[in-house]
Order: structure tokens, then C-alpha cells, then sequence
């Protein structure tokens, strides 16, 4: 016998008890159909993780703090001495104390920083605020911004990102636009808003800017985004009228590097940096801890699917077990007409595979439907206020790879079965009764 006819007398024993083999089947579907779903869910979250958190960082950048005391870790050898040639930075201006616990960069250090092999460009992060925002006609409102848009990728309902010319731009938060009085965000692009400052005097000033882009919701609050000559328009504004210059500081900044460099690369850009008393993280290193707690929930949702797998598992070896008690005369006909019992052991084998392929394969079709309308049901109602999220986004590589795992599992519980027939002794299966 051919492998092509056993595996055709496989498929067509499958169906001899058709009650038995569909209750096997269910059980393989309800662990299939569970699998499908909880990965799906893992590449939904992840992918939108993945797009909304690395916002925080984009391509080629390095956010560069001052590294943190070793003394002021410990916390052995009481607080730190006052150097007042030490730069400090706070709200946006000089002044203040650096909410990353490692200091304030001074103009020195951003020397320092921008010396460095391999580092393209510096951009210190300063944090400005404005009073408030408004449009021609419209009512002012608060608004936060974003000190760190250099080194953010904005994720845009219209428009484009900021650029570094001499023109003051931003990037508006997509929930301000009906309070501005803009019909959607196609039309909210080269409009002119304006932003109040107050200086060191109480004074308020007016700064304008265009409105070049606008930002969909995000995971994080980052703010309105302004470019490089925005952020330095407000300083200017808010340090009208202040009579003692401070020391100027910064609390973090922004080093370029090559885009296409490899992890190497970085590693020795943050090695120089680290010995220069900096530390440096990329996007990766920001959003790692994230994806590692997204993977562990995932990582237990699909151990619970993989247990009632093992546990279908068993119902194929039990109804394996009683095909090969019901079909033993069967066997010993087949093996004494010269079938081998390496071709019986592939005939129960291919069985085994085939309930597994259509328990896993039914089960990842309708996880697929009923995943996909729950998916768009909720993005439309309980998640429309996070767009670009898919609850559950299928992969055809895990589909395929959830219909293999459960091929595989399939085989192993029917190896005890196939192992019995093939041993079977031709002359005893034909007497049995």
C-alpha cells in the first residue's frame, strides 16, 4: 500500500465512528479556538504597544540624562554637597530640579555629549509651558507640551511632523479641535495658534505658531508638540524681565546617531557616554519593560490553551485506543496480506494528525470570524477612543503555527495507539473476537 492510499484510508476511517470522532474534535476546536483568540490578542496589544509607546522614541535617538550619583543610590553616605557652578533645570527655564534624579544638564555636558563618536546631533530637552492655546475666534484653553518632540515619532490624523526651520510650528492634540472651532483635522492644518506665556515680571505675552500637523490619541499624554524655534520663542518669552540670569540647565537631551547602526554601535555610543558620567536609552530600552509584562500575560492565557490541548489529547489516545480494539481482526487482515507495521503505525498516526487538523483548523476559522466582529464591534464602541487599536489582530504565521502546535500534539497522543496496532501479531488479531 502506497503512502497516498494510507493516508486516504486514514481520512476515511476518521469518519467510521462519526460521534466519537466529532466529540474528539470539539474538544481539540475549544483549545484551538482558544489559542487563536489569546495570540491574536498578544499581536493586537503588542502591535499597538508597539506603535503608541514607541512615540516615546524614534529612529536613531538617544534621550541622554545625567547618570545618577552612585552615593545618592546607595543612600549611605547622606545627601550631596551644594555646588553652585552645578547647572539645574526645571519648569522650562533655568531654576529648579531635574525630574529624572540625575541632574541637570549643564552647556558643557551638552559639549560633552555632542563630542561623542558616533553622535550626529544634539538637542537639549527644555520644558517651557504656555498658559494657554487659542484660535481666531475661539476660547482659550489649557494645554500641555511636549518638551521631548525631537525624539518622538507622532502618530498623525493629518498633517506632517515638525521641521527645524526659523518658523514656529506645532503638532495639535486631535482632542482640541472642536474646541478650536476646526471641523476635522484636514482642516485644522496651516492655521495659526496662539499661546500665552507669563514672564519672570507677571507679564503675559502672546507667541504664535502654525499648526502643522495633528496628533491622534495616544497611551500617553505626551501634549501638543513644538519645534525646536517654538520652544526657544517661549523661553524667550518667559525670561523677559528676569534680572539675574541663572545657570542655564537642562533636564535631559536628545543625541542623533545613525538610524543604521548596528547594536554594536549603540552599545559603544552608550559605553562613551556612560564613562562621561551620562546614561543613554533608545526606544527599546524605554518600551522593553512594557512588552516583557504584555508577554507574560499572553505567555499565561496561551499555557491555559495549550493544558485543554493536552487535555484533548487524551481523547484522541482514548478513541484511537478503541478503533484499534474494534478494528483488531481488521489489522490482522491487513498485516497478514503483507502491510507492514510500519505502514499500520502511519495509518493510525495519519488519523490521529487528521483530527487534530480539522479540530485546530474549524477552530482557528471561527476564532477568526467571531474575533474579527468582536474586534471591529469594540473598536467602534468601549475603544473608539483609541484609535488604531485592534483588540485581536490575526497573523496568517501564528494561525498556521496554532494548527501545527495542535497537528503535533495530535501525533503524540496517537503514537500509544499506532504503537499497539502495529505490534499487533497477524494470527492473534485474526481470532480475536
Amino acid at each position: 500500500m502506497k503512502t497516498a492510499d494510507v493516508l486516504k484510508s486514514a481520512i476515511q476511517n476518521t469518519f467510521r465512528s462519526k460521534l466519537r470522532t466529532s466529540l474528539t474534535v470539539i474538544a481539540i476546536f475549544i483549545g484551538a479556538f482558544t489559542l487563536t483568540i489569546t495570540s491574536a490578542i498578544g499581536a493586537g496589544i503588542s502591535n499597538y504597544i508597539d506603535n503608541q509607546l514607541g512615540a516615546i522614541g524614534a529612529e536613531g535617538v538617544l534621550t541622554v540624562t545625567l547618570a545618577p550619583d552612585d552615593a545618592a543610590l546607595a543612600g549611605n553616605d547622606g545627601p550631596t554637597p551644594y555646588d553652585p557652578e552645578k547647572a539645574t533645570a526645571g519648569s522650562g527655564v533655568p531654576g529648579g530640579g531635574s525630574p529624572f534624579g540625575g541632574g541637570a544638564l549643564s552647556t558643557s555636558d551638552i559639549d560633552a555629549i555632542e563630542a561623542i563618536d558616533g553622535i550626529t546631533g544634539v538637542e537639549p530637552t527644555v520644558f517651557v509651558t504656555a498658559d494657554f492655546i487659542t484660535t481666531d475666534g475661539a476660547d482659550k484653553f489649557e494645554v500641555t507640551l511636549n518638551p521631548v518632540s525631537a525624539a518622538t515619532v507622532p502618530d498623525l490624523a493629518a498633517g506632517e511632523k515638525l521641521s527645524d526651520g526659523n518658523r514656529s510650528e506645532i503638532l495639535l492634540p486631535d482632542s482640541f479641535l472642536d474646541a478650536l472651532g476646526f471641523a476635522d483635522a484636514k482642516d485644522a492644518i496651516g492655521a495659526t495658534a496662539t499661546l500665552g506665556a507669563t514672564d519672570a515680571v507677571g507679564e503675559q505675552h502672546e507667541v504664535t505658531a502654525k499648526i502643522v500637523g495633528v496628533q491622534n490619541a495616544s497611551l500617553i499624554a505626551l501634549g501638543a508638540g513644538i519645534n525646536e524655534h517654538l520652544t526657544d520663542e517661549l523661553v524667550k518669552a518667559q525670561e523677559t524681565g528676569r534680572i539675574t540670569a541663572a545657570p542655564v540647565g537642562y533636564v535631559s537631551a536628545v543625541a542623533h546617531f545613525d538610524p543604521n547602526a548596528s547594536d554594536e554601535q549603540v552599545s559603544a555610543i552608550k559605553a562613551d557616554l556612560a564613562d562621561q558620567g551620562f546614561q543613554a536609552q533608545t526606544t527599546e530600552d524605554q518600551i522593553g519593560a512594557f512588552q516583557t509584562v504584555i508577554s507574560g500575560i499572553i505567555g499565561v492565557l496561551n499555557a491555559f490553551a495549550v493544558i485543554a490541548l493536552i487535555a484533548a489529547g487524551f481523547g484522541i489516545v482514548n478513541t484511537l485506543l478503541m478503533s484499534v480494539q474494534e478494528r483488531t481482526r481488521e489489522i490482522g487482515l491487513m498485516k497478514a496480506m503483507g502491510m507492514s507495521s510500519s505502514k499500520v503505525f502511519g495509518l493510525f498516526s495519519w488519523e490521529a494528525v487528521f483530527i487534530g487538523f480539522l479540530g485546530s483548523a474549524i477552530g482557528a476559522g471561527v476564532a477568526i470570524l467571531a474575533g474579527s466582529a468582536i474586534s471591529s464591534a469594540l473598536a467602534n464602541s468601549l475603544l473608539s477612543g483609541l484609535p488604531g487599536l485592534h483588540i485581536m489582530l490575526f497573523e496568517p504565521a501564528s494561525i498556521i503555527t496554532v494548527i501545527l502546535v495542535v497537528m503535533l500534539i495530535a501525533f503524540l497522543a496517537g503514537t500509544l495507539p499506532a504503537r499497539r496496532a502495529a505490534k499487533q501479531n497477524p494470527i492473534d488479531a485474526l481470532r480475536y473476537e
